[in-house]
């Protein structure tokens, strides 16, 4: 097969790491290699000169994209991840850098024009801000949208939900209002089960035994009937003959099926046609 062009199917990291630490010098804080990927955290105010060596010394030549991560635990909760790509070597590149909600992140659009968008998506989903970006509007949420969804302590509900009006006739913003009764949830394992009462699981607490100290009756069997020997001696032998329910004058009890009637409540046919 044909080689069409002289960059390697495979780009390996071997060697790569060492010469960017010594092209970048003071503006590189970090270098490391993790998951197949070389990744470099350079200094916040030094983003523009470090991208502008890789990509005209060393030629990482394409800006692929721009990604936010939030880690609310640090002083400097955002990091902005630059994803280069050298066509000629056949290399990928991530660059970071850190900063906090109010320092704004040098501009890279006078390196790649297509950072103009991507440094907006940043902003609407992180509310990172960029020196220098004279668009750096919304993008992705609406025109009057509040906070940055992708935050960690954005709650997942939103703070606002839009609907058509069909009163007003128009689009209208309103408060979140969520159906369930319930909106806290403990996350715990449904197999080893809650180690709180829930509602409704009252009854399953009450102790065997009542207050009084007397053992509750109870039914083990269908012909126990807790009314006595006699009660229990007759109800076997219903139960054993196959015979209705009857009151103790012998008549049928209330409610007992007719055995002159058919399912439907007419007359039984005994010679098993219809009527």
């Amino acid at each position: 097969m044909a080689v069409l062009h002289s960059a390697p199917k495979f780009a390996a990291n071997t060697g790569v790491a060492d010469v960017l630490t010594a092209a970048l010098g003071a503006m590189l804080l970090s270098a490391h290699e993790a998951h197949g990927e070389i990744i470099l955290t350079v200094k916040r105010e030094s983003v523009d000169d470090a991208l502008r060596a890789l990509r005209d010394d060393h030629e990482y030549q394409q800006l692929m994209e721009i990604a936010g991560v939030d880690y609310p635990e640090r002083a400097e909760r955002f990091e902005v991840v630059y994803m280069l790509l050298s066509v000629t070597r056949n290399h990928r590149l991530l660059v970071k850098v850190s900063t906090d909600e109010a320092t704004p992140v040098p501009t890279i659009t006078g390196l790649w024009p297509n950072a103009g968008w991507l440094e907006r998506e940043v902003f609407d989903l992180y509310g990172v801000l960029f020196a220098g970006n004279t668009d750096l509007r919304r993008i992705l949420t609406d025109y009057g949208f509040e906070g940055h969804p992708f935050r960690k302590d954005f709650p997942l509900t939103g703070y606002q939900e839009v609907r058509y009006s069909e009163e007003e006739k128009r689009v209208v913003y309103e408060p979140v209002k969520l159906a369930q009764d319930f909106r806290s949830f403990d996350f715990m394992s449904p197999w080893e089960g809650a180690d709180y009462v829930l509602p409704g699981d009252e009854k399953s607490q009450m102790p065997a035994t009542p207050p009084g100290g007397e053992t509750p009756k109870t039914t083990d069997k269908p012909s126990d009937t807790g009314a006595g020997a006699k009660a229990d001696a007759a109800a076997v032998t219903k139960v054993a003959s196959g015979a209705p329910a009857t009151k103790d004058n012998g008549t049928a009890a209330p409610g007992a099926p007719d055995q002159t009637k058919g399912p439907a409540g007419n007359p039984a046919d005994k010679s098993g046609d219809k009527a």
